[in-house]
């Protein structure tokens, strides 16, 4: 009796076993097939970059060849019309950006490596030079620490929040600023702002693809935060806002300490 018993149990097991085997091997062709289709979207986002950017490309430059072939020569509707062309172009060009940026944000595209922040911070104040100056934005910082990171995703990070800080800012002259403390076992950093703030209800939807909480009177397309997400994500780090109405807001993320 007792003989039957294991033999039953070692056919049960052995079946099991089998069961096993064929949903690992399932599982793993789902998983190649994943990879393949990753693969071939990656090469259809990329292509598809590639001939927008040449297209708008195109646009841009026509436009702006018409406006100084027929300065003074259209009527008022044709320059407002040319005008309207030539603005969603630079919109266009700057959404399609955006979106390559934000979908080579993962952790695969990332370099990791030493990386010191504060030369992140400086090649984000380069790049964002022409907002500061336009709104008369004062910017200050403490010193901020080395991490372990890609300098060029976090630098777009860092020139995300600081766009959105002083676009956001004050009415007359924007402060922003820039610090860093240690949270065991990562560095936090926080961009604040001296603007209206953010209502609670909507701390997390900031965040969200395309997600914008005002109209097109205030620049962006709704990627910028989506982009510096999943980047800092990519790095281990974690990003959320404090903020209340009236209050001004701090954007705070965190990334690891370098090797």
């Amino acid at each position: 009796m007792d003989t039957t018993n294991e033999s039953l149990a070692k056919d049960e097991i052995e079946s099991l076993r089998k069961a096993l085997d064929a949903e690992t091997d399932a599982r793993l062709e789902v998983q190649r097939q994943l990879e393949r289709s990753n693969q071939a979207f990656e090469e259809f986002v990329s292509a598809s970059a590639h001939n927008m950017r040449d297209s708008l490309r195109d646009v841009a430059s026509n436009s702006q060849l018409m406006a100084e072939t027929y300065a003074g020569r259209l009527d008022p509707d044709g320059g407002v019309m040319l005008q309207r062309i030539q603005q969603a172009a630079v919109r266009m060009q700057a959404l399609l950006s955006d979106v390559v940026d934000y979908w080579a944000a993962g952790p695969d595209e990332c370099q990791f490596s030493r990386t010191d922040m504060d030369a992140v911070l400086r090649q984000a104040l380069l790049c964002t030079d022409s907002l500061i100056l336009e709104r008369g934005a004062v910017v200050t910082h403490d010193s901020l620490p080395a991490v372990a990171g890609d300098f060029a995703a976090l630098s777009k990070v860092m020139h995300h929040l600081l766009r959105n800080a002083i676009a956001y800012g004050n009415a007359s002259t924007p402060h922003v600023h820039i610090s860093s403390r240690w949270v065991d076992p990562q560095w936090e950093i926080s961009v604040r702002d001296d603007g209206p703030g953010i209502d609670p209800e909507f701390h997390a939807r900031v965040f969200s693809v395309f997600k914008r909480l005002h109209g097109p009177e205030r620049p962006g397309n709704g990627l910028g935060l989506a982009f510096c997400k999943k980047a800092i994500e990519a790095h281990g780090g974690h990003i959320w806002v404090e903020s209340a109405s009236g209050a001004g807001a701090a954007f705070f993320f965190t990334l690891p300490p370098p090797d």
